[in-house]
């Protein structure tokens, strides 16, 4: 379907633009918490999942669900990391030359697919609302109930 993508409906209960007469009713509902990476992540993408799904849970939109998104995720912003230290090491081109023996400097592949890693994440990243435009577009609600900072009180000492 060409055009923009269409905005899931709680993101739009989130904006307050939700028109009940163009959402989807049968659309299902995600599963709430926090899931643990699956076994083909490398240890380095885990921690990455799970720092990941730490911000997620504190923003309210955690999915047991996401659990593949996410991975792809991690993985994409580990070899960012990889990439990244390779060109840090070796430089962002390396020199060759060409059949009549002219010297020539190209970019190295770990540049083009460190780029091709950035937007793949950046892309995930506005999926999940974690980059500072698509964050712009939500108003996050306080949780109801227990106050997050109760505890803080029977720590303080008053004079």
């Amino acid at each position: 379907m060409p055009g923009r993508k269409r905005k899931p409906d709680h993101l739009k209960v989130l904006t307050g633009t939700l028109e009940p007469r163009r959402s989807n009713a049968d659309a299902p509902s995600p599963n709430p918490g926090v899931t643990v990476p699956p076994e083909w992540l490398s240890d380095r993408a885990a921690e990455i999942f799970a720092t990941t799904s730490a911000i997620l849970e504190g923003m309210g939109i955690a999915s047991t669900d996401d659990v593949h998104v996410l991975a792809m995720l991690a993985s994409r912003l580990e070899e960012i990391e990889l990439m990244t230290a390779i060109i840090e090491d070796a430089g962002r081109t390396y020199q060759t030359t060409n059949i009549a023996g002219d010297v020539m400097y190209r970019a190295r592949p770990e540049v083009g697919m460190r780029n091709e890693a950035m937007r793949h994440a950046q892309s995930l990243l506005a999926e999940f609302g974690l980059t500072p435009a698509a964050r712009s577009k939500v108003s996050a609600q306080a949780p109801k109930g227990r106050n997050p900072f109760a505890a803080l009180d029977d720590h303080v000492v008053r004079s």
